[in-house]
């Protein structure tokens, strides 16, 4: 079936309920698993690699759920009232409400981070069967610590904790890129590289050698602590943080193969 218009899903309660848009594509062949997309920060659901993740999953006959982040694309709520948790709580939210059977998450950058997160807490609330598997491309795992706190100036960090926030220019958006305290702060209740990460399932890394965003050795540092589950890492040479030219969407659909085919 072709990819239903957006429409909105209620998350959370009152005073913090917001709308949540999503796309859903239904699976031509019920056995098939589903696909989940999980976008970075300040992306969406319509972006490049999205969208030719839809076209693929419509070739495939496999199902394909995905949404915009509150703050994000069309759903509801303020880019500055997000959090991790927050971003999280709707993950897992949509994935249980509108999705079924196992499901393949494929995250980008931020949307990496919260694919591993999701897994975790599905297998904490013995869901783990509902995920079969996690593409990650560029995965900034951490990156409200080790990639933004511990690499802004003194009056940067000054500037987020005694006035809330901190902006600076974005390399993808008119709009400037928004950190604040909470964000900071809420994001180290779900740091992942202290210790060995179970994901309970396969893991395929894509990660460019030219990402100023995300660099590779932080990658490296995500294999290193896969423990226990089989996990396999591609590195792009001349590929940079966005992945989604003809020749990286190519590596991502044929990992995305391998696994369907695997189930």
């Amino acid at each position: 079936m072709s990819d239903e218009e957006p429409r909105m899903f209620m998350v959370g309660n009152p005073p913090n309920q917001r709308g949540i848009a999503f796309r859903r594509r239904w699976p031509a062949r019920s056995e098939a698993p589903g696909l989940v997309w999980l976008c970075g920060y300040r992306s969406d659901m319509e972006s490049t690699k999205a969208s030719a993740l839809d076209a693929e999953a419509a070739r495939l006959g496999l199902g394909l759920l995905r949404f915009d982040y509150s703050g994000h694309g069309r759903s509801e709520g303020r880019l500055e009232d997000g959090t991790i948790s927050r971003w999280l709580e709707e993950t897992v939210a949509i994935i249980r409400a509108e999705s079924q059977g196992p499901q393949i998450l494929l995250g980008s950058s931020m949307g990496g981070w919260l694919a591993l997160l999701t897994a975790r807490a599905l297998q904490e609330a013995r869901e783990g069967g509902r995920v079969l598997g996690l593409i990650l491309i560029a995965p900034a795992v951490d990156f409200t610590e080790a990639l933004i706190w511990e690499r802004l100036p003194e009056d940067a960090r000054r500037a987020i904790m005694e006035e809330g926030a901190w902006r600076r220019p974005s390399a993808y958006s008119d709009e400037p890129d928004c950190f604040t305290r909470a964000l900071i702060e809420d994001g180290r209740e779900h740091l992942l590289f202290g210790g060995m990460i179970r994901t309970g399932c396969p893991t395929v890394v894509l990660q460019g050698m030219r990402d100023d965003d995300v660099p590779y050795a932080h990658a490296l540092a995500l294999m290193e602590r896969l423990g226990g589950d089989p996990a396999t890492l591609t590195l792009i040479r001349d590929g940079d943080h966005r992945l989604s030219r003809p020749q990286d969407l190519e590596l991502l659909f044929d990992a995305l193969g391998r696994m369907a085919e695997a189930r």
